[in-house]
C-alpha cells in the first residue's frame, strides 16, 4: 500500500510524531507550510470564521497515494485550519485518508472532530486516533491548558506514541 504521511504542527509535537510513524512505515512525508506565519490570533480567527488557508505541498500531489495519514492538531474542537484544505480536495477527489492528532486533551475528549473530518472530506476517515498531552504528564494535579500547551514530546514518548499509533494502523493497511 502506497502511504503518504502529512502533517502541520503549531507547537512542533505533531510534525515529530508524524516523521516517526512515516519512518517506521517507509512512507512519504510531507510537511504543511503557509506562506504567514501562524499566530493565537490568526488560529482564533480561522476558527471563528472557518477559514481554508493556502497551504503547501498542493492537495493534488497527494492523488497518487492509496492512504493518506493526516496528523495535526485539534484547535477549540475542531481539525487546525491548515489541514482543511486537503479535506475540501478529499471531497471532490475521494480518497482513503486517516487523521492522528496528539493535542492538549486538558479539556476533555474532542468528540466533535470525527463528524466534522466526515462533514469537511465526505467520508469518514479509515482511522481516527485522538492522542491527549495530559495523558502524558501528572495526573495530580489534573493538567492544565497552559502545562499541555507547554509540553514537548520528548524521544521516548515519540516511541512510544509511534509503536501505539502503527499498531493501530495494522488493522486498517
Amino acid at each position: 500500500m502506497n502511504i503518504a504521511v502529512i502533517s502541520y504542527s503549531f507547537s512542533g509535537n505533531n510534525d515529530a510524531l508524524a516523521g516517526s510513524v512515516a519512518k517506521e512505515l517507509s512512507s512519504d512525508y510531507f510537511q504543511i507550510s503557509e506562506a504567514k506565519p501562524r499566530t493565537l490570533s490568526s488560529i482564533t480567527m480561522d476558527m471563528i470564521f472557518s477559514r481554508i488557508p493556502l497551504v503547501q505541498p498542493s492537495p493534488n500531489l497527494l492523488m497518487k497515494y492509496d492512504l493518506i495519514l493526516f496528523f495535526g492538531p485539534i484547535w477549540m474542537g475542531q481539525v487546525a485550519t491548515p489541514i482543511r484544505p486537503y479535506l475540501r480536495h478529499f471531497k471532490k477527489n475521494p480518497n482513503k485518508y486517516g487523521f492522528i492528532s496528539i493535542s492538549g486533551g486538558a479539556d476533555g475528549p474532542n468528540t466533535k472532530v470525527p463528524g466534522e473530518l466526515r462533514k469537511r472530506a465526505g467520508a469518514d476517515p479509515v482511522v481516527f486516533i485522538d492522542l491527549y498531552i495530559a495523558d502524558l504528564i501528572s495526573t495530580n494535579p489534573k493538567p492544565t491548558r497552559k502545562a499541555t500547551s507547554a509540553y514537548k514530546l520528548d524521544p521516548s514518548d515519540i516511541k512510544q506514541l509511534t509503536c501505539t499509533i502503527v499498531k493501530r494502523l495494522k488493522d486498517v493497511t
